[in-house]
């Protein structure tokens, strides 16, 4: 019976004795292998996950001009930032768009530039006009701020997301015969298309379906750089229910993520835009998994055949908070290009990338195998139930 301890696994990286592999390879390592002998092999599974994270966001200290200044109102590029904090502090939500946007008013909008769009030219080195106003006071009688600054002109930018790596995710369908336009792309009428927005088999909690090694403190790759988990996501859901393998059938538990935007790179960290719904941010995130015993191990190699995905309505049982299921489909289904919903054959296509998840695996395998990363074990993992929960959990809650 294998048994390790975050400590004994830390003093293998730093001799360069540990073995780790990404959630992709231990699949095969366990089919070759077994159980047992996998897991007295194997010290570290790697995970990735890179696609459109809507609650995701930074907070901003500006430092203060000359005068003093307490910013009221803060735009950066035409991107209002949330201001209502203290002084010169600022939230930048990822969705945010410029008070200039029609949005939908000529539907559908194109949506070319918002919150994530700022946060990705902030990480590639480009200038953001910063425009700030207040009301003066005594203490900060400045009324007004504009200066073209660069992400290293900025004392404090902390990547913060309250929702994160969604553990299972809808199947977006459309019944109706109109196009939809919604943060799961535009769904064509008549199930003319069916979008998903997972990783599968990479992606970091299906890796770890009871959150045996995830909680406040695991240090995690994050937008290029790294980063922490600092609490259970908005939204998460761990009673919903699961299969016999531990992993769960519709949308579950959640991440509250945090990093050093200064670390980060615009190849991890996208704005995006969404036809019709509005602008978001590609998120780059992986998470490795200490094999302390056989039960994680055995987790850790959950394959895509192995995990189901509910399929949605988004034209009324989604929009409407109905609940409804149509079905549910494995990810090698949604991954072979198709998917059979009622005896119709509708082509599939995911708005995350595998590709990037994969590449996130295998850079966080090599941090390790390198020495540059150690394991941190989380002060207490994610919370496994609701109860304390203040918030009603609905099925299929908006990932983005």
């Amino acid at each position: 019976m294998t048994k390790k301890t975050y400590e004994e696994i830390n003093e293998k990286i730093r001799s360069g004795a540990a073995v780790v592999v990404t959630a992709e390879e231990v699949i095969s390592l366990v089919k070759e292998r077994g159980i047992e002998e996998t897991a007295a092999y194997v010290d570290v599974v790697t995970t990735g996950t890179f696609g459109p994270m809507c609650s995701s966001g930074a907070f901003f200290n500006f430092g203060h001009p000359k005068p003093r200044m307490r910013m009221s109102k803060v735009y950066l590029n035409g991107v209002e930032a949330y201001a209502g904090i203290a002084a010169v502090d600022a939230y930048l939500g990822a969705t945010q768009l410029p008070e200039t946007d029609p949005a939908n008013k000529s539907f559908p909008g194109h949506f070319n530039y918002g919150g994530g769009h700022v946060l990705e030219d902030l990480v590639a080195g480009k200038e953001v006009f910063l425009d700030a106003y207040s009301y003066g006071t005594d203490c900060y009688p400045r009324k007004s701020y504009q200066k073209a600054i660069k992400l290293e002109d900025i004392p404090y930018a902390v990547l913060y997301n309250p929702r994160n790596a969604y553990q299972n995710y809808n199947v977006g369908v459309n019944l109706s015969d109109r196009t939809l336009y919604t943060y799961m792309g535009i769904l064509k009428p008549n199930l003319g298309n069916a979008n998903y927005s997972t990783a599968g088999q990479l992606s970091p909690l299906f890796n770890d379906p009871y959150y045996r090694t995830i909680g406040m403190g695991t240090k995690i790759f994050l937008g290029g750089g790294v980063g922490y988990v600092s609490w259970f996501g908005t939204q998460h859901a761990p009673e919903a229910p699961r299969g016999e393998n531990g992993v769960p059938l519709s949308p579950a538990g959640t991440l509250a993520v945090i990093g050093d935007l200064k670390q980060m790179s615009p190849k991890w960290l996208r704005g995006i835009s969404f036809l019709g719904y509005g602008v978001s941010l590609m998120v780059g995130l992986g998470i490795p998994i200490p094999i302390l015993d056989e039960e994680i191990l055995k987790y850790t190699a959950v394959s895509d055949e192995e995990i189901f995905a509910p399929i949605v309505d988004y034209s009324q049982s989604y929009p409407q908070g109905l609940g409804e299921v149509l079905g549910r489909v494995s990810y090698a289904q949604l991954k072979s290009g198709q998917i059979t919903l009622g005896g119709k054959v509708i082509p599939t296509a995911s708005l995350s990338s595998y590709a990037g998840a994969r590449q996130i695996a295998t850079i966080l395998k090599e941090w390790i195998q390198k020495g540059e990363f150690f394991l941190t074990k989380p002060a207490f993992t994610l919370p496994r139930s609701n109860e304390g929960v203040d918030y009603k959990r609905s099925v299929g809650e908006e990932i983005l």
